[in-house]
């Protein structure tokens, strides 16, 4: 019998404590301080201008002072940050208008479908990202006006 309520009060135990660590992991998933130290410890000549969590917070998207934007991948005790430069991602809306699905081409563990609270939220970011973007025949025409000096051929 004794061994019995030993074995319950371990049970219990380990219980609240896996439960305890849980809530913290879920806690610090959702740390909105701690994702803006990290991208300005990762970026600290840009001024953040405001941020857009996604629903289960693994990412926040952030718009910069310059319109640039940027993103943070939560990797629980960290976040990942990286600045989205112009033309180098890939936008696709998903069919519920909560979410999109991003192709990151610099950085492409940032990849991903995110998810917002509400169709305005994601609506703006994605207006961010589209800012962000510089259409093909502005490369092109850059290119041509500015060709490499090594080379004397246009980038591409």
């Amino acid at each position: 019998m004794t061994w019995l309520i030993i074995f319950l009060l371990v049970v219990v135990i380990g219980y609240y404590i896996s439960r305890m660590a849980k809530d913290q992991e879920e806690g610090a998933r959702h740390d909105t301080g701690l994702a803006i130290l990290e991208f300005g410890r990762a970026f600290p000549n840009e001024a953040i201008r405001s941020l857009h969590e996604t629903a289960d917070g693994s990412a926040i998207f952030v718009r910069l002072h310059d319109n640039k934007a940027g993103i943070m991948r939560n990797h629980r005790a960290h976040y990942a940050c990286h600045l989205i430069e112009p033309g180098r991602v890939r936008v696709q809306p998903l069919p519920n208008g909560r979410s999109f699905s991003a192709e990151f081409l610099d950085s492409p563990t940032q990849n991903g479908n995110f998810v917002f609270s509400s169709e305005q939220e994601a609506a703006e970011v994605l207006l961010w990202l589209l800012g962000n973007y510089v259409p093909a025949h502005e490369t092109d025409a850059h290119s041509k006006a500015h060709p490499h000096p090594e080379s004397g051929h246009s980038s591409v």
